[in-house]
């Protein structure tokens, strides 16, 4: 069995940066997938705040899903986040959040010449910052679900009971950034802004542990998004659908790892 159907028994999950690319395409597969978890709480920007086109896409999908529910939120702002979070509580009352996806980051291309402080900040900002800030915030409606036990007891951790997932890049990793790697992809700003929130999640994964809490960073492979660029190798249906499987099967045992959409560890 896909470890993606473990989902059905998450009362709610919620992805951010959802309006488009993967965060679009995970909650269309969690939707329709046949494992959907009884709420999915998609975030995207304010409309009037200039959101992407395909943010109509998102809302179409709320209209057949009843069970998805779209809630504004910017990552960088946070009085947003806080708006967020109240709106979300009120959606789940006393069941809480189990699986929260900080899925929203930004790709701010610069090689060493043309890199600046201002563009290092505005990636490491949204990349880095935002998923510490956002489960931060989040942390009480986390804790209340993890208390509940989930579907596999107190004792144990998965996304059923509660869980953070970090997408992050395997372009963060120091150990992998050499070779032909490194010289293809000199973005300063992304590399270094996954880096940190690498550490941010293995850092997380230590405070959140006591409350049961699974947290871990994931890769989902170099997709064709307007991220990723059309020379990506993988559609985002075969990224999702791969993570998902991945990201359902997690235990106790992934707390605090850095795996790639196949599942297989990664080095940092």
């Amino acid at each position: 069995m896909s470890g993606a159907m473990h989902f059905r028994n998450c009362g709610a999950v919620l992805v951010t940066g959802a309006s488009r690319g993967l965060g679009l395409q995970l909650v269309h597969r969690l939707a329709s997938g046949g494992f959907s978890p009884g709420k999915i709480i998609a975030t995207r920007k304010d409309p009037r705040a200039g959101a992407p086109a395909s943010a109509q896409q998102l809302q179409e999908l709320a209209e057949k899903h009843p069970n998805i529910h779209i809630i504004s939120l910017d990552v960088v702002n946070q009085e947003s986040i806080e708006r967020c979070v109240e709106q979300v509580g009120q959606l789940v009352q006393e069941e809480g959040l189990n699986c929260l996806i900080n899925n929203a980051g930004i790709n701010v291309v610069a090689d060493f010449q043309t890199a600046t402080a201002e563009m290092m900040i505005e990636n490491f900002h949204t990349n880095a910052v935002a998923p510490l800030m956002i489960t931060k915030a989040f942390l009480p409606l986390l804790k209340r679900a993890a208390s509940r036990g989930g579907a596999g007891g107190a004792g144990s951790m998965s996304i059923q009971r509660a869980a953070v997932i970090n997408m992050t890049s395997s372009l963060g990793s120091v150990e992998l950034n050499w070779g032909e790697q490194a010289n293809n992809f000199k973005w300063y700003p992304y590399r270094t802004s996954t880096s940190a929130l690498n550490m941010v999640s293995r850092c997380m994964a230590v405070d959140l542990q006591p409350d049961g809490i699974l947290c871990m960073a994931v890769h989902p492979g170099w997709v064709r998004t307007d991220m990723g660029g059309s020379e990506a190798p993988l559609s985002p249906e075969e990224s999702i659908s791969s993570l998902l499987s991945v990201i359902g099967g997690l235990t106790e045992k992934d707390h605090g790892s850095f795996l790639n959409f196949t599942g297989e560890i990664l080095p940092w």
